[in-house]
C-alpha cells in the first residue's frame, strides 16, 4: 500500500516538472529584406583572402626553429661518480641525459619485463647511493645530485 502512494506521488511531481518546463511558444520573426543578406556576402566575400594572409602568416612561423632554453644549455660539471659514466667534462644538462641512456642502452641496464625501471652495473650503483634497480623518474633525481 505505501509503495502505491509513493508511486502516485512520484507520477505527480513528473507532471508538475513537465508543465512547468514546456516554455511558451513566442511568435516568429519577421523575415528581413533581400537586400542585407547580399551586402553580408559581399562583406564575406572580402573578409576571405584576410584569412589566407593569416594561415600564410602561421606557416611562416612554423618554418623557424625553436630556441632551447639557455638554462639547458649551461654546461654542468659532473662529479667523479658521474664522470665514470658519462666523461668528466662539462656538457649541458640534455647531453649529460643523452650519454646516460646511450650508456643503460649500450650495457642492456633498461629491465626487460618492466621498461620504466633501470637496473644499475657497477658504476651505477654508486651514482643511484646503493640501489641496484631505480625508476626512470627517480634516476634523474639521483643523477642530479651528482651535478655541480
Amino acid at each position: 500500500m505505501a509503495a502505491k502512494k509513493k508511486a502516485k506521488k512520484a507520477k505527480k511531481r513528473a507532471a508538475k516538472r513537465a508543465a512547468k518546463k514546456k516554455p511558451a511558444r513566442k511568435k516568429a520573426a519577421k523575415r528581413k529584406p533581400a537586400k542585407k543578406k547580399a551586402a553580408k556576402k559581399k562583406k564575406a566575400a572580402k573578409r576571405k583572402p584576410a584569412k589566407k594572409k593569416k594561415a600564410a602568416k602561421k606557416a611562416k612561423k612554423a618554418k623557424t626553429k625553436r630556441k632551447p632554453n639557455p638554462a639547458f644549455m649551461k654546461p654542468v660539471s659532473p662529479d667523479a661518480l658521474l664522470a665514470a659514466v658519462v666523461g668528466a667534462s662539462p656538457l649541458p644538462r640534455t647531453e649529460l641525459t643523452k650519454k646516460l641512456w646511450a650508456y643503460i642502452r649500450k650495457n642492456g641496464l633498461q629491465d626487460s619485463k618492466n621498461r620504466r625501471m633501470i637496473n644499475a652495473d657497477a658504476a651505477l650503483k654508486r651514482v643511484f647511493g646503493g640501489k641496484g634497480q631505480v625508476s626512470m623518474f627517480e634516476m634523474t633525481k639521483l643523477v642530479s645530485r651528482h651535478v655541480k
